[in-house]
Formats: C-alpha cells, sequence, structure tokens
C-alpha cells in the first residue's frame, strides 16, 4: 500500500467548487491581483480556500495562483470571488493596458496547467 502526498491527491473540479462553475461574482481576470486581508490568515477556511489565502499574503495574479495550486483557472476564480465576497481577499488595483513581461509571464503559466 502506497501512502499518497497531499499533491498527489486529485479531486474533480465541481467537488473543490460544490458543484458551480462560475463565481458568484464576475470580474477576476486572469491578471487580477489577490491580497488576504489580516484577518484572512486567522479564519477558519478549508482546504483550497486556506491555501488560496496563505499564496496571497502578497499580491498575487489568479493565473499564478492556478498554477501554484495546480487547478483549473474556473476553479480558482469560483473560489477566489467566495474568498472576495467574503472579505478574505482584497481586489489590488487593476493595471490599465498590461506590460508585455506580465501577459508573457500569465501566458507561461496558463500553459503550465
Amino acid at each position: 500500500m502506497s501512502s499518497d502526498a497531499p499533491d498527489d491527491v486529485f479531486l474533480r473540479p465541481f467537488m473543490v467548487t460544490g458543484g458551480r462553475t462560475r463565481p458568484g461574482t464576475d470580474g477576476l481576470r486572469v491578471e487580477t491581483l489577490l491580497h488576504a486581508t489580516p484577518a484572512a490568515l486567522a479564519a477558519p477556511l478549508r482546504f483550497e480556500a486556506r491555501r488560496i489565502v496563505a499564496l496571497c499574503r502578497t499580491p498575487q495574479a489568479v493565473a499564478d495562483v492556478a498554477a501554484a495550486l495546480r487547478q483549473p483557472l474556473g476553479v480558482v476564480r469560483v473560489l477566489a470571488a467566495d474568498l472576495v465576497a467574503a472579505g478574505h481577499l482584497r481586489i489590488e488595483d487593476q493595471l490599465g493596458e498590461l506590460p508585455l513581461a506580465l501577459i508573457e509571464r500569465i501566458r507561461d503559466r496558463v500553459s503550465a496547467l
């Protein structure tokens, strides 16, 4: 019998989002920067929500969070929107026109998924 590491366990995306395929509030683009609120670090969050908050101690793009969690972008958008609505994450100021370096980084991270 082999012991699976936590990263080796696969959950279907609909299990992670509770069956939802769209965020409750839209507007999270792949380049949207998310930042955890101080209270979120002590909040009783579970599983992926806790991991998202931990990653967002420093501002992270939605695409970067998806790549770090090895989750589909849609799953992270649903979970992040829930965390924003609950006040655990805040959206950093949106960029106007994206710098080429950021576009290339997003492309590379999404390709890695």
